[in-house]
């Protein structure tokens, strides 16, 4: 049974884990950390340890492959993460036990892993083609935080991915639209039970979870203004779930201009339709403003599906449904709205990260800055 003790070491606090023997060797385990600054600190971790150790985690390890660690540290995660974000950990994982699963955790080097993202480069996608070099990070994120486990537990003496460098993810440019393009394809849903949806992706810049989650209480018509609280992601194939935005200032209030509260009174109203044409089968639900044809939520991979559709019938140059997002931010920014408004309606940390993605906008408000006052000026 595995125990530990907590001890006072050079101004600070500390902890010593014994974790048995190891069944292989013989041997004696044991885990220590120290540094932390209170007491409270050191026992919070320690017994953190401890629990993992009687889930089985720090059995024997001696032997024991990558593959089957993260098996059973992807178990423990389920408790601790968002439904979305472990379905994410879930295909990373099958990504990394494809290319390493069969390395021994203690044998595994860095530049076994940087091979690994190598390959993922050249051929890791479907069909041989390659990852994305955001893709091949995304996955050295998760083998990094698995293996830094590992090294707390006392499993590997270091954490091998820690060492290891990642490809570089250059920042793409996103590709927008106009809003003479933006208006030719809202022209062109005129009919789309859907168009709703659309209108409030390209008025708003509201995220593709955060419009399929709106629901009717989320709108006020009297003041013009909706609240973001909610927010529909993918969390398996043909699985969504619903919870409120990830961060702080993703919940936010966005005020609407008449154009899309006329948009929004008229979902309502086909909305209304639809429920009485089927009577009993309505999904009441959350009550959402965008659903299927019974009231159920809509799938956001569904959704981007048919976006590429209907911009390929429209014939339009091809962007992501993330790009309405983008085309929103680059035309607000251009009419001049300020940056921090810009942000808060986007739902930004800071207005720095909003300065930062739409760096290619800056040149030309600064161009137009200079040439504003200066005419205040010198007249």
């Amino acid at each position: 049974m595995a125990h530990g003790s907590i001890r006072r070491l050079d101004g600070g606090w500390g902890y010593r884990v014994d974790l048995g023997n190891d069944p292989a060797t013989g041997k004696r385990r044991q885990a220590s950390k120290q540094g932390f600054r209170t007491r409270n600190e050191a026992e919070v971790a320690m017994q953190e340890l401890l629990s993992e150790a009687r889930d089985g985690v720090v059995a024997n390890r001696s032997g024991q492959t990558l593959g089957t660690f993260l098996d059973e540290w992807l178990l423990l995660q389920r408790d601790r993460l968002r439904p979305s974000t472990l379905y994410s950990y879930d295909v990373i994982v099958e990504r990394i036990k494809a290319g390493l699963g069969q390395a021994k955790i203690q044998a595994i080097t860095p530049l076994q892993i940087e091979h690994f993202y190598a390959t993922l480069i050249e051929s890791g996608g479907r069909r041989g083609q390659g990852l994305s070099a955001k893709t091949v990070r995304n996955t050295h994120v998760v083998l990094r935080k698995a293996l830094a486990d590992a090294e707390r537990l006392d499993i590997v003496a270091r954490n091998a991915a820690g060492a290891a460098k990642p490809p570089t993810a250059e920042r793409p440019e996103n590709p927008t639209w106009s809003s003479e393009q933006l208006r030719e394809f809202l022209d062109y849903l005129k009919d789309d039970r859907l168009r709703g949806a659309f209108v409030v992706l390209a008025t708003t810049g509201m995220r593709r979870g955060e419009v399929l989650g709106l629901r009717w209480r989320d709108i006020d018509f009297d003041s013009a203004e909706m609240s973001v609280r909610n927010s529909i992601t993918t969390a398996g194939p043909g699985k969504v779930v619903a919870g409120p935005p990830k961060t702080p200032r993703s919940r936010r209030q966005i005020y609407l201009d008449d154009a899309t509260l006329r948009e929004l009174r008229e979902q309502r109203r086909k909305q209304n339709e639809e429920r009485l044409a089927v009577g009993e089968l309505w999904n009441v639900g959350e009550g959402y403003v965008f659903t299927d044809e019974i009231g159920h939520p809509i799938h956001p991979d569904k959704f981007s599906d048919l976006f590429r559709k209907r911009i390929a019938e429209a014939e339009l140059p091809k962007i992501r449904l993330h790009d309405l997002r983008h085309s929103y931010a680059t035309l607000a920014l251009k009419a001049g709205v300020h940056p921090k408004v810009v942000s808060e309606r986007l739902g930004h940390a800071t207005v720095g990260i909003t300065l930062d993605t739409y760096s290619h906008v800056t040149p030309s408000i600064a161009r137009e800055a200079a040439d504003a006052v200066a005419s205040r000026i010198l007249g």
